[in-house]
């Protein structure tokens, strides 16, 4: 569905993405992982041309993303990043409306109500205001309005992040099951390789702007190559051994 053919991006001479190949299925769940740094956040923001490429092509469904009208590019990908954007003077309703009048159409309330309960959220939070909502209700409110023009595509920029542990298990959870309910095809940015291997179909750890393994995570925690990958689930597998090791001393 997406395809990624010998793109780079450079700031300053510096190449945050370089030479970068790639394709990405119709319905997979894809996390890009890596440090600070890596090119996730410039990789994902390419493909909605919120960061235009220096060289190489994105297509998708076989169209070079340029050659699309910018709003008929975006009305199809839905976009959600950590800090929300949900504007504080608006209620629930036209916060989750806004991209459709934006669109120059207006969500009547039964497809707020509807949005709502895609999320799990009650229809009674539409006429509350962001400062009303707990941290998990705006993030929902934040995947409620990147679904409004029902989007094909998902990019999502470390959505979970500034959530409490507890709500971000249940939101990555709810949203994984949305996910394959909409037959979605999702592009997650994360800084937790746990969150990645538990969510995702299939793991791509970036380095220096370049992939450094791309892998389904069962295949990913057998992996053997490049140092850097190995020291990431390395991190993880020290944390799940230490926990085991926690609940035996307990018991």
């Amino acid at each position: 569905m997406i395809h990624f053919a010998q793109v780079s991006k450079y700031y300053g001479g510096r190449g945050v993405i370089e030479d970068i190949t790639l394709s990405i299925e119709q319905g997979c769940f894809v996390a890009l992982v890596g440090k600070s740094g890596a090119g996730k956040t410039t990789l994902l923001k390419t493909i909605n041309r919120l960061i235009e490429i220096d060289s190489g092509a994105i297509t998708i469904d076989g169209a070079a993303i340029t050659a699309l009208p910018l709003a008929s590019l975006r009305r199809r990908i839905g976009y959600v990043f950590q800090g929300i954007g949900l504007f504080p003077h608006m209620s629930v309703a036209e916060n989750i409306g806004l991209v459709l009048r934006l669109q120059g159409t207006v969500a009547p309330p039964e497809r707020i109500a509807e949005l709502l309960e895609l999320v799990s959220l009650p229809r009674d939070l539409a006429d509350r205001y962001p400062a009303q909502l707990s941290g998990g209700q705006a993030q929902r409110i934040g995947f409620a309005r990147a679904l409004a023009a029902g989007p094909s595509i998902m990019l999502m920029d470390e959505p979970f992040g500034a959530l409490d542990p507890v709500t971000r298990n249940a939101l990555g959870g709810a949203y994984r099951a949305l996910h394959d309910r909409m037959g979605l095809t999702s592009l997650l940015v994360t800084h937790d390789m746990s969150e990645a291997l538990l969510l995702a179909d299939r793991v791509i750890v970036l380095g220096g702007g370049r992939i450094l393994a791309d892998l389904p995570p069962r295949a990913l925690l057998q992996y053997r190559g490049d140092e850097s990958v190995r020291a990431m689930l390395d991190c993880v597998r020290d944390q799940a051994d230490r926990l085991e090791a926690l609940s035996r001393s307990a018991g």
